[in-house]
């Protein structure tokens, strides 16, 4: 099973470089304040690293 991760979004990208902006839209974050619940990879790991600044992230247990 794989480890599953929520990530919520905090902070505004409004005033953000495009590439932070990309990122948060390529996690699936829309709106202030929204979560997803996404697989813990490597790949996201880089996303989050890169605008953590933004986000609020917290493990969310296994897969069911």
């Amino acid at each position: 099973m794989s480890q599953m991760i929520k990530i919520t979004l905090r902070k505004s990208v409004i005033g953000r470089p495009e590439k932070h902006r990309r990122v948060v839209r390529a996690m699936g974050l829309r709106k202030l304040n929204r979560s997803v619940v996404v697989k813990d990879s490597a790949v996201i790991q880089g996303m989050i690293k890169k605008v953590s600044h933004l986000l609020e992230v917290e493990e969310h247990g296994n897969e069911a």
